[in-house]
């Protein structure tokens, strides 16, 4: 894992910012202006339909319904930003497009809006990339969106009325899939050199100033200097010891 791995930028707060502001003012535009555009969800197996596919994150049924998804849609696109900086506009814009897919495939009817399609894609994607990391960081991600967000798993089941049972369990499953396709863009544990398969003590500058039962050596020999080994090893070291109260002095 390099160095930039998780490193903060500015995009980690005002993409997710912006992505919900724009939520919230196509709210207002479909409360106080057109509220026609509500009709434009998902509808299942019709051709028109399909435009639903685009514009149903956008929509929402009541400011309930909106409040409801705007928190869990902020605290997961901020930690898919962060921690998923470079594939994180992958996973949105694709997962919005296969989520609505499968909806506008499964559902039975209705008129399917709201970004709760798009809150189960980021919630199984980085549960699921997480496990598939096996990164201690993105482990814990893992669970804290399993101890915070896990009831949603039961809303992929058609337990209650009105609500987008289809389009959570699309979300879910496309989830799962971009985490497999990404698999092989996870992050790996730092290694440090003495981690590395070719690692060989002996050659170690850092290991010389040792002998083999882990006693300072006060001096190298003559042929391999300290200046020796930092010339080798681009660092340099600095020593400070006491005698033991024993020696004479």
């Amino acid at each position: 894992m390099s160095k930039q791995q998780f490193k903060f930028t500015n995009s980690v707060i005002i993409y997710p910012l912006m992505m919900l502001l724009f939520i919230w003012l196509v709210f207002w535009y479909q409360t106080n202006v057109d509220y026609g555009i509500k009709s434009l969800g998902i509808r299942p197996h019709k051709l028109e339909g399909l435009l639903g596919i685009f514009t149903s994150p956008l929509l929402h049924g009541d400011l309930n319904h909106l409040y409801n998804n705007s928190f869990p849609l902020l605290v997961l696109s901020l930690a898919l930003f962060y921690f998923y900086n470079k594939i994180a506009w992958k996973v949105i814009v694709f997962g919005i497009l296969l989520s609505g897919f499968f909806t506008w495939l499964i559902g039975t009817s209705g008129n399917h809006i709201g970004a709760s399609g798009l809150i189960y894609v980021l919630f199984s994607f980085i549960f699921f990339k997480g496990i598939f990391a096996k990164h201690y960081r993105l482990i814990a991600l893992s669970l804290m969106v399993i101890f915070l967000y896990g009831s949603m798993i039961w809303y992929v089941f058609p337990i209650k009325q009105g609500m987008s049972w289809e389009g959570h369990l699309g979300g879910l499953i496309s989830g799962f899939l971009f985490a497999l396709i990404f698999r092989n863009k996870v992050a790996k544990p730092e290694r440090y050199v003495w981690q590395q398969p070719d690692y060989n003590e002996a050659d170690d500058p850092f290991m010389k100033h040792f002998d083999e039962n882990g006693n300072f050596i006060e001096s190298l020999p003559e042929e391999e200097t300290d200046t020796d080994l930092e010339q080798n090893s681009g660092t340099k070291y600095t020593y400070i010891f006491k005698r033991s109260k024993d020696e004479n002095l």
